[in-house]
């Protein structure tokens, strides 16, 4: 069991802690207080979000509460974890929706019936001034400057703002009120978890320990998995593209891909990695992984049928077995019958902005009828039938 709840952890603070809280369950006969915390800055969460998940599912499986604590309190403050700059704060109104939003994904990995939400704006919101300050008074500066995107930005006289300084202390502090046992993060976590730990020793409280996951990295290959870096596969995202996002990854993500996405037994993980020491074709590992990850947040059939998609629309020449996505002319903005190409391809992809498409265009990443158009400030006439692809998963159709 020991094992099971140690896998794929890259911090377990202390390094016996977990084995030492699960004997302690045991004798007092009770369960652990696991506990997440969630800023609902964006409502979508993505594969890097389940990597903690998946875990903290391990242990309500072994019959252990989870706590997931929304801050709906520090939220509206701004974490700036692995920022060189202080994180835009958050409208009551969007924490609201936001958070609402997290609980409703959370379902996807977690029994959400079995899991306690609470929100941190109950107990936060109820300090008084005197309060605050007493709760201050428990941390010394010298302890948040061991964090390293103050330290760093300390030393380059970047700006740091009070406020962001005390968000760790107030995130610590959620740990004395759920009166928590494990603490559960990625990595860029780990020192605001060891905080929950200090003052909970200040409370003279039992401390947590710290169980960090590794960040999973986003389709980029370098970054971690963030909507604001556009490198990620979301737990909501439809079938075919998450089969077409898993595909496109960079071969050196497979390995971790393999470990911290999928649902593979440990053996048939270790056959993937021994096939692909052996030198198998890469897409056909990726082809698994895609399909066990559709088959995880929507089911095997959607994840049979997303891979018969992409087969037709990627590996097979035959353009006109590709599916095409009808646009009606009418719902396109133009006052002729003509349209510059990087007006066109903005509007039927407005998730890029016009730098990128013409970056696109220029890189020969556009085709209209098959025929690929390098001068973004070329007319195209807006005529029914006519076919466009932008990059490599999207397909359009003029009707």
């Amino acid at each position: 069991m020991v094992h099971l709840l140690q896998e794929n952890a890259a911090i377990i603070l202390p390094e016996n802690g977990l084995e030492e809280k699960l004997a302690q369950a045991e004798t007092e006969n009770r369960k652990l207080t696991i506990k997440l915390g969630f800023d609902p800055t964006a409502p979508d969460l993505h594969l890097g979000h389940a990597v903690v998940l998946k875990k903290l599912k391990q242990f309500q499986d072994l019959g252990h509460q989870i706590v997931i604590v929304v801050g709906s309190f520090t939220a509206r403050i701004g974490d700036p974890t692995g920022k060189n700059k202080a994180r835009k704060p958050l409208s009551t109104e969007d924490v609201q929706h936001n958070a609402q939003t997290y609980i409703n994904q959370l379902s996807k990995v977690i029994d959400v019936k079995k899991t306690k939400i609470v929100f941190n704006s109950d107990w936060l919101d109820a300090l008084d001034f005197s309060e605050v300050i007493q709760l201050l008074s428990k941390v010394t500066v010298a302890q948040l400057m061991h964090r390293n995107d103050f330290n760093k930005r300390f030393t380059e006289n970047t700006p740091i703002a009070l406020h962001e300084l005390i968000y760790p202390i107030l995130q610590g502090f959620d740990s004395v009120k759920i009166k928590c046992d494990i603490e559960m993060g990625g990595t860029d976590q780990l020192f605001n978890c060891t905080m929950g730990r200090q003052l909970q020793e200040v409370h003279q409280m039992p401390a947590q320990i710290v169980m960090c996951m590794p960040l999973l990295r986003g389709l980029d290959g370098k970054e971690k998995m963030s909507k604001s870096l556009n490198n990620i596969i979301g737990l909501t995202d439809e079938p075919n593209e998450m089969f077409g996002k898993t595909m496109s990854i960079p071969d050196v993500l497979i390995e971790e891909f393999i470990n911290l996405t999928t649902d593979f037994s440990p053996e048939e993980k270790r056959d993937l990695l021994s096939r692909i020491s052996e030198g198998e074709n890469p897409m056909n590992i990726k082809k698994l992984i895609a399909k066990n990850i559709i088959s995880q947040y929507h089911n095997t059939i959607s994840a049979e049928h997303a891979e018969q998609f992409f087969i037709n629309q990627f590996q097979n020449k035959n353009s006109e077995e590709k599916v095409y996505e009808p646009v009606a002319i009418a719902s396109l903005l133009s006052t002729e019958n003509t349209i510059s190409l990087i007006e066109l391809c903005h509007q039927l992809k407005n998730n890029l902005s016009k730098s990128a498409v013409r970056r696109l265009i220029e890189s020969g990443g556009i085709q209209i009828n098959t025929v690929k158009i390098t001068d973004a400030d070329e007319e195209i006439e807006l005529i029914p039938q006519t076919k466009i692809k932008i990059g490599k998963r999207s397909f359009f159709e003029l009707i």
